[in-house]
């Protein structure tokens, strides 16, 4: 398990980020877990989580040849979260790259409309919380062609490694489209930490929490 993976889950688990118990997703699923990105709201949790962030965006770039003339934060979570990803690229990593946000609702004054930032131009790169079903992402990535630009990857914190549209997962629905996924972390590695639980912070899985997830896991992953 890659380092940034190692401390993205104990952060979310110190944050409260991670919840157990029976949550109802964007997708009308029902998960026996939650990751809410909201609940890193505090200075260290936020730095601690851009660079986890951070380090695996560098990651993809030299394992894989990533390449983004923008960081974009998806309203809401996605605004912190790019805007502190992209302080940690340039402080830990020395690249300098614009961002810009959307809002939910176009404004009808002063500049208008529904982006924020830098121009929305080139190649984005797209920094969100969760992959679940994809349709999140589906929906940033049609207001950022609309601008004229093109999604060249998304970065989320968590891939939950779930069906999306058809029987693949969420992010072979996104990568068939030529957008590269990168995942701090993942089901997978959840279900790992959980299951060698050492740690002293965020809650803890009992078999039956294991179970339920292990369960979800067959029913919706890919």
């Amino acid at each position: 398990m890659k380092e940034w993976t190692r401390e993205f889950i104990e952060l979310a688990r110190s944050a409260g980020a991670l919840k157990l118990g029976r949550f109802e997703l964007k997708s009308g699923r029902m998960s026996p877990y939650f990751f809410n990105a909201g609940a890193f709201c505090d200075g260290r949790h936020i730095a601690s989580v851009a660079d986890c962030y951070a380090d695996a965006i560098v990651a993809a770039m030299t394992d894989s040849g990533l390449e983004f003339d923008l960081v974009f934060g998806p309203a809401y979570k996605g605004i912190p979260l790019a805007t502190s990803v992209a302080i940690s690229l340039y402080r830990r990593h020395g690249i300098n790259v614009p961002v810009a946000y959307d809002r939910k609702e176009a404004k009808d004054h002063g500049e208008g409309g529904r982006l924020v930032g830098a121009p929305v131009a080139g190649k984005v790169l797209v920094v969100d919380d969760v992959i679940s079903a994809g349709t999140a992402f589906t929906a940033a990535s049609r207001l950022i062609e609309q601008a004229g630009a093109r999604v060249s990857a998304l970065v989320v914190g968590l891939d939950r490694q779930e069906r999306g549209t058809g029987d693949g997962s969420a992010r072979s629905d996104i990568e068939r489209t030529g957008v590269s996924v990168v995942a701090v972390a993942s089901l997978d590695d959840l279900i790992t930490t959980l299951e060698g639980d050492g740690s002293d912070s965020g809650p803890k899985a009992g078999p039956e929490s294991l179970s339920d997830m292990l369960e979800y896991r067959t029913r919706y992953g890919a």
